[in-house]
């Protein structure tokens, strides 16, 4: 983007159609994907930036400060094996049992994995972008998981696979847009906030 004055006013202007041209600074997304499992609920959040401006100076920073119950990982395929574009995942949750680690650091890092994948596959991430963009997604696994017995993996797989690939795609698109969030502001009330109104009837 490129900001012009005009007669005293601001102008903004596009230098390109295509918003998936030009250098992608820092976008942003999030994602809830339900319905599943008990406990298998996905709601990652992501930003997505080049490597070689600020964004990648805070990718860097957060691999390079590590924080106990918080580890910051890159996401693996397979355990030699990273996806790209470069993806950090960040927990949410405290990680303080080592159940709770094998969950969140095998079946649903390598969802994620797949996630990144998926949107390089589908278009949404430009392929020639792959070595030059890094991803970072803050991770939710419930911490109620390492309660479940005979736990689906799939099922839990398949959700924080797909909830990746939903967030970089509204990253990507700059979802939901300005003009949607302006037209529905009073329609949109948090799921909590209502639970909350609805208790007080």
């Amino acid at each position: 983007m490129f900001r012009g004055r005009d007669n005293g006013r601001f102008l903004s202007q596009s230098k390109e159609q295509n918003p998936m041209s030009d250098k992608i600074i820092m976008r942003t997304g999030e994602s809830l994907v339900a319905g599943g499992p008990p406990f298998t609920a996905a709601e990652p959040e992501v930003v997505i930036g080049e490597l070689d401006g600020p964004f990648g100076t805070a990718f860097a920073n957060l691999m390079g400060d590590q924080v106990q119950g918080h580890s910051r990982v890159l996401a693996l395929m397979n355990t030699d094996m990273q996806v790209r574009p470069a993806t950090l995942m960040v927990s949410k949750v405290t990680v303080k049992k080592t159940a709770y680690t094998n969950i969140l650091m095998g079946t649903v890092q390598g969802a994620i994995a797949n996630g990144v994948l998926d949107a390089v596959r589908n278009g949404t991430i430009p392929k020639e972008k792959a070595n030059d963009l890094g991803i970072i997604v803050s991770v939710w696994l419930n911490p109620s998981i390492t309660t479940v017995e005979d736990l689906d993996h799939v099922a839990l797989f398949n959700i924080h696979r797909e909830a990746t690939r939903r967030a970089i795609e509204k990253a990507m698109n700059n979802e939901p847009s300005i003009d949607y969030l302006l037209e529905n502001q009073d329609k949109l009330v948090h799921k909590y906030y209502q639970k909350e109104l609805d208790a007080q009837k």
